[in-house]
């Protein structure tokens, strides 16, 4: 086993390729999550965003009016999450799984019905979302071989991170937001509209978890695949557990699941069964999560202490 070829510099864009998508839905998840919602659903709207893409961008020819449609669909799947938590107090969980669950039936009867096709859908006419080129980078072989030929959404990934994190705290909104997640009682004495907010969060993870799945589907890759999403949004929400919702700490942890996907694809070139490679970054998930937990309860436990001594 070449460890060279394996651990090369190739590795460090593979890594972030890999994490991407899982990014887009962590932070997803993190919008809703300041404001004390599990969006469980984040997997079904990831995948409902990643057939509107492709299924758009195959009729139309624009790639750009698939990624607008396909969040404008995780819009939607938010919004019938959203009316069916706040407004008929279904609880979370079980209104996320049941979106999961309609996003993998109505993906597949549409593949069906509107695209003629079972399993999968991959045909030249889908438009892919352009690559960026960086010419400059030619002199620097190093650069070039980790940041040339990006995804357009690859790139606005980082801006995202920024974005998000400077929306939750450097502005009234995000104040706001936090104190809605934290303090509803004081949030709403202070005269906050505590349902409003929450529909603005979820619309806004609805809208990014379309866009996660748009970068799926015709960024990441050039297809729809039946639950291509294949628990990334899952891993999303363990990653947004990990990093405590907090944007740069969350896309910190989904480098760890890309990093195992990436290092996981390289092994099977060397024998590695398949299996263990898939199997690879579940362990990876429920092992965030047992740490994200474990850390949690720890300074639950550290703060009733010190309130008892107080």
């Amino acid at each position: 086993m070449d460890l060279g070829k394996i651990f090369s510099v190739s590795l460090i864009y593979a890594t972030f390729r890999s994490a991407t998508p899982i990014i887009y839905a962590a932070l997803c998840a993190a919008i809703t999550q300041q404001a004390d919602i599990l969006n469980i659903g984040t997997e079904g709207i990831m995948l409902t965003g990643a057939f509107a893409a492709v299924a758009v961008s195959y009729l139309t020819g624009s790639w750009l009016m698939g990624v607008v449609v396909a969040m404008i669909a995780g819009l939607i799947m938010a919004m019938i999450m959203a009316v069916g938590h706040i407004r008929y107090k279904a609880e979370i969980c079980a209104i996320g799984m049941g979106i999961n669950l309609f996003a993998l039936a109505i993906t597949k009867f549409l593949l069906n019905s509107v695209l003629g096709k079972s399993g999968t859908f991959s045909e030249p006419g889908i438009i892919a979302i352009p690559r960026v080129s960086l010419p400059f980078l030619a002199k620097v072989p190093f650069l070039k071989e980790i940041f040339d030929n990006w995804c357009i959404t690859e790139w606005f990934v980082i801006v995202l991170i920024i974005l998000v994190w400077f929306v939750f705290y450097k502005t009234v909104w995000g104040l706001r937001l936090r104190a809605v997640g934290q303090f509803p009682m004081a949030a709403q004495t202070a005269g906050i509209n505590v349902n409003s907010m929450k529909y603005r969060a979820i619309a806004i993870s609805g809208l990014i978890g379309g866009l996660a799945g748009a970068h799926l589907s015709l960024g990441y890759s050039k297809m729809f695949t039946e639950n291509m999403t294949n628990a990334r949004g899952f891993m999303g929400v363990a990653a947004m557990y990990f990093g405590g919702a907090h944007p740069i700490l969350t896309a910190a942890g989904c480098l760890v699941f890309g990093l195992t996907d990436s290092i996981g694809a390289r092994l099977q070139a060397y024998g590695v069964p398949s299996q263990l490679v898939l199997l690879m970054p579940y362990v990876v998930t429920i092992a965030t999560l047992a740490v994200s937990m474990a850390s949690k309860l720890a300074r639950e436990k550290k703060k009733k202490s010190a309130l008892a001594k107080a």
